[in-house]
């Protein structure tokens, strides 16, 4: 009996047992050798005593370990310990869609698309390596917190003595998801995860199960004979189509492959998620009264009632009479109702009508009001102007008074007159008077000096 504590192989101690099954229990665990948080499946001792049956589960195992998608999650290693064999697998941070499902009932069509493409997503990349996974079930599909879903627990090497266990909730579970070939003891083919897939689906959507009963064998054999009840009214068409396609009981009628399914999911997702953010966006409004005989009414419209060309500029328009909503003809720019009204000017074609119909004419343009002179800035021109004016005043005083100081010294002129003076070498000793004059002039800022003899 495993409890906590336990350790497999000398390397993975058992931490908490977290699912149980109809092949076994599911541990979280860790592996002592690389420190890392692991799950660890546990088979059921009975199933070992099966004639093989370890074989194929150890062959299916180690092909599960070749899938590399992150919707599928991986197999780390496969061993057995006193009678005990375990797969151990990827630890998954997140909830189980049936815990989800239990808490909330229903989810919205756009999420159930989006988790539907998703696992189809993942039975693909099994399905290529030839691994069909014979227990798709809400408990098998796990949800990140960031919304990304992963596949486990794999129905590897399912034994025909799965079905006679007295495990009433493993063995009810499966019987829920169970493709009618598959009740009817054929063997299971990609087609029937596309039908077990599709009843995840209609339970998502309606929040039920499509077949209920109250036992395994009953509810298998309505999955064979009857036909589900049908979704809410709430979900929308497209969504319903590709449920319904994927419940069919033929396996050819069915989406021919787990891509083809999650393509069309994922489109109808986009188109549910643009037409929900369109919702909120105002529609135009059309000026003519919708009506439901419009789209017939165009080709009914004989040719004098169809639009005339407009009258030339300054022409009377004739008042236009009211005309049957019925025979509008639709136009892409649909204008209101026309009440009879006196003439209006009409310009020609390729200028912009002023008056025209779907605006009032424009208001004529007021005048700019007078830009407002700040007193500041008057203030501050004042003072630059006072300070000019003293300025070019100082300056004309100054140059006034330099020049009349300059002009009264040029007017006497400067006159020295010297005494006698002796003639060199002259044999005439009488005194001789000599006067010599010193003159400023101004113009060239020079002194000019004269000499002469003086005479009686």
């Amino acid at each position: 009996m495993l409890s906590p504590g336990v350790q497999l192989g000398n390397r993975y101690r058992l931490d908490e047992r977290i699912a149980s099954g109809g092949m076994g229990d599911v541990w979280r665990g860790t592996d002592q050798v690389l420190g890392r948080t692991v799950a660890v499946k546990s088979l059921l001792p009975a199933l070992l005593d099966e004639p093989g049956f370890a074989e194929r589960f150890r062959g299916e195992a180690r092909t599960m370990a070749t899938i590399n998608h992150p919707g599928v999650v991986d197999v780390y290693d496969f061993g057995s310990d006193q009678q005990i064999a375990f797969l151990v697998m990827e630890y998954v941070e997140g909830d189980a869609l049936s815990s989800t499902l239990s808490r909330v009932g229903r989810l919205t069509p756009a999420r159930t698309m989006a988790l539907l493409a998703q696992a189809a997503d993942a039975l693909h990349a099994a399905h290529e390596k030839g691994i069909v996974h014979r227990d798709v079930k809400p408990g098998n599909l796990l949800v990140r917190p960031n919304g990304t879903l992963v596949l486990t627990d794999f129905g590897i090497a399912r034994s025909d003595l799965v079905g006679q266990l007295t495990a009433a909730g493993s063995v009810l579970g499966t019987a829920s998801y169970i493709s009618p070939e598959q009740a009817t003891g054929a063997v299971a083919t990609p087609a029937s995860d596309v039908y077990a897939l599709g009843v995840v689906a209609y339970q998502c959507l309606a929040g039920r199960r499509p077949f209920e009963g109250d036992n395994p064998l009953e509810i298998a054999m309505k999955h064979v004979r009857e036909t589900p009840r049908p979704l809410p009214a709430d979900i929308p068409p497209p969504v319903k189509a590709i449920v319904e396609r994927a419940l069919a009981k033929d396996p050819a009628a069915r989406w021919p492959s787990a891509a083809a399914l999650a393509s069309v999911a994922r489109q109808t997702k986009l188109a549910l998620s643009q037409q929900a953010r369109g919702g909120g966006q105002p529609h135009p409004i059309s000026g003519v009264p919708a009506s439901p005989a419009a789209p017939a009414a165009r080709a009914q419209v004989p040719p004098a009632a169809r639009p005339q060309p407009r009258p030339p500029v300054g022409a009377a328009r004739p008042p236009v009479a009211p005309r049957p909503t019925a025979m509008l003809p639709p136009t892409p720019q649909p204008r209101p109702p026309v009440a009879p009204r006196a003439a209006v000017a009409v310009p020609p074609p390729g200028q912009q009508n002023p008056l025209g119909y779907a605006r009032p004419p424009a208001a004529p343009a007021r005048p700019l009001p007078a830009p407002r002179r700040s007193g500041v800035g008057l203030w501050l021109t004042a003072i630059v102007l006072a300070v000019l004016v003293v300025l070019c005043s100082g300056v004309i005083s100054y140059n006034y008074r330099k020049n009349a100081s300059a002009g009264a010294g040029a007017l006497a002129p400067v006159s020295v007159t010297s005494g006698a003076v002796r003639a060199r070498g002259g044999d005439d000793l009488v005194r001789a008077s000599y006067r010599r004059g010193v003159r400023l002039q101004l113009a060239g800022g020079e002194t000019t000096t004269s000499e002469g003899r003086e005479t009686r």
